[in-house]
């Protein structure tokens, strides 16, 4: 029985060459969409979940703010204490800091930016898969280093790396005691070299207890509450903090995240781990359910649509005895059959876009063929939509009467026909809603790249202040820069437009409470390179003494939320709580300026000239910016010879701060437009059925005088009604959706009428193009073929 099920599956698919292809098109398409954003969804929601020890792991937050999100950053006391005062709840406690720096083998330099300083239990406490080196004391010695297997191979190609010696910054020789697999992609750590902490304990700025600068991660003994622990966090703060604390009218609580949520948490940006969005995931998710199911759709309408064709069969075999419950079996077999045919095609096309995928999201995925996952998933893949494409039709195939049948009397009638409709509607409406979505966010983007910021982004250069040399070399490094026709402005500073900026309270003259902003410690150049405008007051002046320790700027919002007009905010004292807790006098107030992201609004900034520095921005004179950058380079060597210069484009920020939203767009795109293309591959299949069936009338209505314009307009608009029922049901769930969107900015597009008109265009010029190709070759046939059999 099953062998003929298959052999009768086979030749229907054979005969009908033009429509299994169709069909296999449209379901490949949509397969391999699902497949590609099931390997997505699997890695974003299995992150970090190889650690063993994970479910008992949690990293540490500190709040400043109740209105503001927690940061990760701890300073280097806090783990030990926290070890000291709760050894009943908690098992270790290990820090973890980012750095960099240059690490030297012979006559090699290497830049490594991916560095782990962190305690010796790291690896006792996460499991990252050591291949080389003893867990337990791997990182005992200060002079150890464990490289990753990319890494090792880097330095040292193929050659046993165990027990060789490296220089990290010149001065800090690190001999190789462990190899560690690559880290995963879904890890929220990530790192290429890892070293032990204690080169720096002993360091003064990193005992001190408000210099935060790495996360704590603590693995909390079985059966304890993390909810119960962090109630006595307060206490721990008052012990170590409260008199530092109440100097600087500040107050921080501690809390527990468990490492399962970090990846999701809303945590900032610039805490250098690897973060995810489930609004993404979801958007992902939604996009793949909608193209698989306009593949469904196509589907179900086109065997439907064949459903006249083979109600003789359907009739002949009920007569020889077939029982309805085996007819259904037959055609659902038949649509199993064809899915199974486009799972194989879907994978050998998932394998050809895999490398574009990943440089699209950024990081490698790759299809774990020994995980029964896969499996499963394409199992489930091939029975729902075999299931779901084919029940429809072999529900409605299996109810003929065979008497009809058999005369050839069968009509599919209207309700068929709306039935047929309402799918098409479905398709299109998913297919313009994709549209308009991607036309919002490209208009978006669009607006955030060219938007007034307030600054002058052309022509500039930034160059991290991020080892040393650079840093000791500073000064001097400026001084060659400025002696140079082509250099108009350097200012060294904490933090660029973009960038990352600190959070302090602040005693205000005239205010009772303190007071919260951002803060910039920047040189006296700062507004004259960045193009800022004074609206009240002066800027920093070297003719002015007192300038160095006693004055600051702020922007507009500053002074707006304290109260003061611009010009009254000039000659008010302030006092940096975290800082220096000396007066300083506002000199003078810049115009707002959107130093942060458009997601975030304008917020308040402090800028004083204290001594911060972490970039170097370079803004050129207009001309040869080649010229520019190679006297800059010169001037780099000779400050910091033994490190390479690495430098960006002060309007390239855009492409990092809205990294993820231009991914959406791209993704939006492509997969918008494959949608619009199996929604089309259905309406092909639509309109050379209906113009085969109707070849008898067009004929008569050639031979009656019709022209091939009226024959023309005759079947696109019957074809074409249903495009413009989905596009009125899609445009208002577009717009519902689209603001959704627009809502993570807090400076966004307006949502213009020609939106949603351009998105009818394309679908409609889309869909014309599509029918018009059937409905013309209809119409210029010669009608005495049509009627020879007449």
């Amino acid at each position: 029985m099953l062998k003929n099920f298959l052999k009768v599956a086979w030749r229907n698919l054979y005969k009908n060459k033009s429509f299994s292809f169709i069909h296999i098109l449209g379901l490949t398409i949509g397969i391999t969409v699902c497949m590609m954003i099931f390997l997505y969804i699997t890695n974003e929601f299995s992150v970090d979940s190889f650690h063993q020890k994970g479910k008992n792991i949690y990293r540490v937050m500190r709040g400043y703010d109740a209105t503001k999100a927690r940061v990760p950053y701890l300073s280097g006391p806090y783990a030990p204490a926290l070890l000291n005062d709760y050894p009943n709840d908690i098992k270790k406690a290990v820090r973890v800091m980012p750095t960099q720096g240059l690490v030297t083998l012979g006559k090699n330099s290497f830049s490594e930016k991916h560095v782990y300083a962190v305690d010796p239990d790291f690896f006792e406490l996460f499991s990252f898969g050591l291949i080389k080196g003893n867990i337990n004391a791997v990182l005992r010695d200060p002079h150890s280093v464990v490289l990753t297997e990319t890494t090792a191979k880097k330095y040292f190609g193929n050659a046993d790396a165990i027990g060789k010696v490296i220089q990290m910054d010149k001065s800090l020789p690190l001999k190789v005691t462990g190899i560690v697999r690559d880290v995963p992609s879904n890890s929220h750590l990530n790192f290429d070299m890892v070293i032990p902490i204690t080169n720096y304990v002993n360091d003064e700025w990193f005992t001190r207890w408000r210099n935060n600068n790495g996360f704590v991660y603590v693995e909390l003994n079985n059966n304890v509450n993390p909810a119960q622990l962090e109630k006595q966090f307060p206490a721990f703060m008052d012990k170590y903090m409260g008199k530092e604390l109440a100097q600087m009218h500040a107050h921080f609580d501690l809390a527990l995240t468990p490492l399962k949520d970090i990846y999701f948490e809303e945590s900032s940006s610039f805490d250098q781990v690897k973060h995810g969005d489930k609004k993404v995931v979801y958007i992902f998710l939604s996009i793949a359910v909608l193209i698989l199911v306009i593949a469904c759709i196509n589907f179900m309408n086109l065997a439907t649509l064949r459903a006249v064709e083979r109600s003789k069969e359907v009739g002949l075999r009920k007569v020889l005895g077939a029982m309805r419950n085996s007819l259904i079996w037959q055609f659902i077999g038949e649509s199993v059959l064809l899915t199974l045919i486009a799972c194989v095609f879907a994978t050998a096309l998932l394998l050809l876009v895999m490398p574009w995928y990943n440089s699209l999201l950024g990081y490698s995925l790759s299809i774990s063929w020994s995980s029964p996952a896969i499996y499963l998933f394409l199992l489930s893949v091939i029975l729902f939509v075999g299931f779901l494409a084919g029940s429809y039709p072999a529900f409605f195939l299996s109810s003929f009467t065979p008497i009809q049948a058999l005369k050839g009397k069968l009509q599919l009638g209207k309700g068929g026909a709306f039935f047929r409709q309402a799918l098409v509607v479905v398709q299109f409406s998913i297919s313009v809603f994709l549209i308009i979505s991607t036309i919002v966010i490209k208009k978006q983007m669009s607006f955030v790249k060219n938007k007034d910021l307030g600054y002058s982004k052309a022509q500039t250069i930034i160059i991290p202040i991020d080892n040393g040399d650079i840093y000791n070399n500073r000064n001097s490094f400026k001084n060659e820069l400025m002696a140079h026709s082509n250099v108009e402005s350097v200012s060294m500073m904490s933090g660029e437009p973009g960038g990352y900026y600190d959070r302090h309270s602040f005693e205000v003259e005239g205010q009772h409470e303190t007071y919260n902003a951002r803060t910039e410690f920047a040189d006296f150049e700062y507004v004259k390179t960045l193009g800022l405008k004074i609206i009240a007051g002066r800027d920093f002046s070297s003719k002015f003494a007192t300038d160095t320790i006693g004055s600051a700027l702020i922007n507009e919002t500053a002074a707006r939320q304290l109260g003061f007009t611009p010009a009254q905010a000039v000659g008010k004292w302030i006092i940096d709580n975290m800082r220096d807790s000396s007066r300083r006098h506002i000199i003078g107030v810049v115009k707002d300026f959107n130093f942060l992201s458009l997601k975030e609004n304008m917020d308040a900034l402090v800028i004083t000239p204290a001594e911060d520095r972490r970039v170097a921005v370079i803004k050129l004179k207009p001309g040869n910016l080649t010229a520019g950058l190679n006297l800059i380079k010169q001037a780099y060597t000779k400050a910091a010879p033994a490190y390479p210069m690495e430098y960006t484009f002060l309007d390239q920020k855009f492409d990092t701060t809205y990294k993820a939203d231009l991914r959406q767009q791209t993704i939006l795109s492509v997969f918008s437009g494959l949608a619009i293309f199996i929604a089309c591959l259905g309406l092909f299949g639509l309109a050379s059925f209906t113009a085969a069936k109707r070849t008898k009338e067009i004929g008569v209505r050639k031979v009656l005088g019709s022209s091939v314009q009226n024959i023309l307009m005759l079947l696109s608009g019957d074809m074409l009604k249903p495009v413009l029922i989905a596009t009125v049901i899609a445009i208002p769930l577009g717009y519902y959706s689209a603001d959704k969107w627009l809502q993570n900015f807090a400076y966004r597009t307006p949502m213009h009428w020609w939106v949603f008109g351009l998105a009818a265009i394309i679908t409609f010029s889309i869909a014309i193009f599509t029918v018009s190709f059937q409905s013309l070759k209809a119409a210029l046939a010669n009608p005495v073929k049509s009627l020879r059999s007449e």
